[in-house]
């Protein structure tokens, strides 16, 4: 027997009531009682009768409450699983979104919850396998393209629960991908820039063969000379390639030597002095009174000045001065190594791809002067690799300048001393 309801006691009340007033009305006492008996025994049948229809749909309803209760308190513990996850997660129940967790909100937007799986997710792919509720799934992955963002490579993951949820995970795979497709790139590049000088070299020896031309020493002299010029470019390729090789096999262990910048510096000064036939105006120096020792890889360091240097004066406008200058930040933590020229300048849509490998903004003029295509790739390594970082900045018909930041590892009294112990 279920409780009493509230509505059939009510009933109860109002009939036995209704009796009292018509026995009040009657004149005979028998009568009386006996509508006063019937008013009584329907009040209280109306207020404990309960049908077996009606008690199994309370049973029925409080099935369903209890499975409600339970089912939400799944919910919640798997939100409490799923909020710390950097991945975007959610749980999908009956083909809508049932939770997400912050970085699925962040990817998709906050709205996604309880939202049609389709329409939180807008990819085909992803549609066709969550459209339908009864499907299993294994978690076999699904490439998505261009959720988020057009640039961005998703893997989508799904995976059937036992209370009939479903567990979608996606996974970015865009640096994997853009890794991939530089080291595509590089390939292919590096094949190209050696390839060319090749393909000269082998053309003018095929013309030298020829008695006619071999035997115009004019001819001969220019020609060698040509082939001489793309052997010495295809061998300045294949340094840079194999130094930047073995930066990146040494990006992860530190450099420990004490080194005097402004040493490195004069050694690059004279260098270009003496074999480049530039003169002392052409070549400034500016550098702090007490010039710190960072710790670092000489040589690196030595052929990211160098690589620097030789990128103004290739790209300064010809009898301008480049300008090498140094400064410390106020904590006195961080060097800025700067190297500025009086070029052309660079326009703002290239400056973010100038460190790519083989990137070049004229590459007819690149090419006409030496350049490999390379050079910033291995500073930013360099730099990378020293704990530092690179920047570039330019104005059109003014120039360039590309800064290098440094962390400083020791104090000018203990250079001193390292100076001293040397």
């Amino acid at each position: 027997m279920s409780s009493l309801s509230p509505f059939r006691i009510f009933i109860a009340i109002l009939l036995t009531i209704l009796g009292a007033l018509i026995s009040a009305q009657s004149g005979s006492t028998l009568a009386q009682i006996i509508i006063m008996s019937a008013a009584g025994i329907s009040a209280i049948a109306i207020a404990i009768y309960d049908s077996p229809d009606k008690h199994i749909a309370d049973k029925i309803l409080l099935d369903r409450q209890r499975e409600r209760y339970i089912s939400q308190g799944r919910i919640e513990a798997y939100q409490n699983l799923i909020d710390p996850l950097s991945d975007p997660v959610m749980l999908i129940r009956n083909a809508k979104v049932a939770m997400a967790n912050a970085s699925a909100r962040k990817i998709l937007g906050n709205h996604i919850v309880g939202e049609d799986v389709r329409v939180a997710i807008r990819h085909p792919a992803a549609a066709d396998r969550l459209a339908n509720p009864e499907t299993n799934h294994s978690g076999e992955p699904i490439l998505l393209v261009g959720v988020g963002s057009a640039e961005q490579r998703w893997e989508l993951r799904i995976n059937s629960l036992n209370d009939g949820l479903k567990l979608v995970q996606l996974s970015d795979q865009s640096s994997s991908y853009a890794a991939e497709r530089m080291r595509t790139d590089f390939v292919a590049n590096a094949s190209h820039e050696l390839r060319t000088p090749l393909a000269a070299i082998k053309g003018f020896i095929e013309t030298l063969q020829n008695p006619a031309a071999g035997k115009d020493d004019d001819t001969r002299a220019r020609f060698l000379k040509i082939m001489f010029d793309e052997a010495d470019r295809m061998q300045r390729l294949v340094e840079d390639l194999m130094s930047l090789s073995r930066i990146e096999a040494e990006k992860f262990q530190l450099p420990n030597e004490p080194v005097d910048l402004s040493k490195l510096i004069a050694e690059s000064k004279g260098f270009f002095l003496n074999s480049r036939g530039k003169k002392d105006r052409d070549y400034l120096v500016d550098l702090p009174t007490n010039m710190p020792f960072i710790v670092g890889d000489r040589s690196q360091l030595a052929q990211l000045i160098q690589n620097l240097v030789s990128n103004a004066f290739k790209y300064g406008r010809k009898g301008t001065p480049i300008k090498v200058h140094a400064t410390i930040n106020r904590s006195g933590a961080i060097l800025k190594l700067s190297v500025s020229d009086q070029g052309d300048g660079i326009a703002p849509e290239h400056l973010t791809r100038l460190t790519e490998r083989f990137y070049r903004v004229d590459k007819g003029r690149s090419k006409a002067i030496g350049g490999t295509g390379l050079g910033l790739a291995i500073v930013k390594h360099i730099a990378e690799r020293h704990g530092g970082r690179l920047e570039i900045s330019s104005v059109i018909s003014q120039g360039t300048t590309v800064s290098v930041f440094l962390p400083i590892a020791k104090s000018a009294a203990d250079n001193a001393d390292v100076t001293n112990e040397s």
